[in-house]
């Protein structure tokens, strides 16, 4: 018999399921030290993680621990990936655009005032290996919103699957990572707008048995940061400037959690081009137009007709 729990933390959704109800808490235990580690290394919302000081530290090379240098390699290549569509140097364009609040609420958007800076690019990112330590030039700021959420997951995950007996699903605001034996018929996913709805919710059902699944989204609920916590929002790094809504919600399967986010994140940046590029990745994906018509990439399944 299966075993759930929800909570809140990362200022979003988090989930665990597991197929052995005995092991629930201590797979609970698993992933709650994961997000209380993710959090201490790459909140930008905390003065004391290592996110902050690297960031308050321009032309310094600042000591970190090896979880943050985890994180900050993985924006990294996900940057090379994406030629830059993910980019972990959005930071000071994140700030300047008013993201450290409620979006609805800033009054640069009620008089049309907004401000926006282009990412300045990840290869401008130092890392020392040997040293442990990071270093950014004045007018660099780190951001890993987009990809740390998937990271956290993904090592949740799999620390329950070294640690436990059964199977689990850990999911963190539509961020969806699983590892050991997965039930018969793999573990469902309701994919939807709102990663906060049931399965009644308009959308598709799947099942993943390995690896990852993401949802980017541009609905109203990703414009949010300080109220709802670490919900990230898109910017095209390439302007600063909110992503196109051309896609409403793209959903991808991958090897792992980070690789769907990415995935997931660059198609909303890129637009119409995302249907090419996500074709070229082989990935199955799932993209929600701005009029709601769905398109589909790989071998992502057909909607069962009503």
């Amino acid at each position: 018999m299966r075993g759930e729990a929800t909570w809140r933390a990362l200022g979003t959704t988090a989930q665990v399921v597991v197929t052995v109800e005995e092991e629930l808490d201590a797979a609970r235990s698993l992933v709650e030290r994961e997000l209380t580690a993710i959090d201490l290394a790459c909140s930008r919302f905390r003065a004391d993680s290592e996110l902050a000081r690297v960031n308050s530290s321009p032309g310094q090379w600042v000591p970190v621990g090896d979880l943050f240098m985890e994180a900050l390699r993985t924006g990294i290549e996900a940057a090379r990936a994406t030629a830059g569509d993910v980019d972990p140097t959005v930071g000071r364009a994140l700030r300047v655009a008013g993201y450290d609040t409620d979006f609805a609420e800033l009054p640069a958007l009620r008089r049309g005032r907004l401000r926006f800076a282009p990412a300045p690019g990840w290869k401008l990112v130092q890392m020392d290996d040997v040293r442990r330590a990071v270093r950014v030039p004045r007018g660099v700021e780190i951001d890993l919103g987009a990809t740390a959420k998937a990271l956290a997951a993904d090592r949740a995950a799999r620390a329950c699957a070294a640690e436990l007996d059964g199977g689990v699903l850990v999911n963190l605001g539509g961020d969806i990572a699983v590892a050991g034996a997965a039930p018969d018929g793999g573990w469902p996913v309701r994919v939807t707008d709102d990663h906060e709805a049931g399965f009644g919710a308009p959308g598709q059902t799947v099942s993943i048995a390995s690896g990852g699944l993401a949802t980017s989204s541009v609905t109203a609920r990703r414009w949010r940061t300080r109220r709802a916590g670490e919900l990230h929002h898109i910017l095209d790094p390439a302007s600063g400037r909110p992503a196109s809504g051309f896609w409403r919600t793209v959903s991808v399967a991958a090897a792992s959690c980070v690789a769907a986010n990415v995935a997931s994140t660059a198609a909303i940046v890129r637009g119409a081009a995302a249907l090419s590029w996500l074709d070229g990745l082989n990935v199955p994906a799932r993209l929600v137009g701005a009029d709601g018509v769905v398109a589909r990439v790989g071998n992502w399944p057909e909607e069962a007709v009503a």
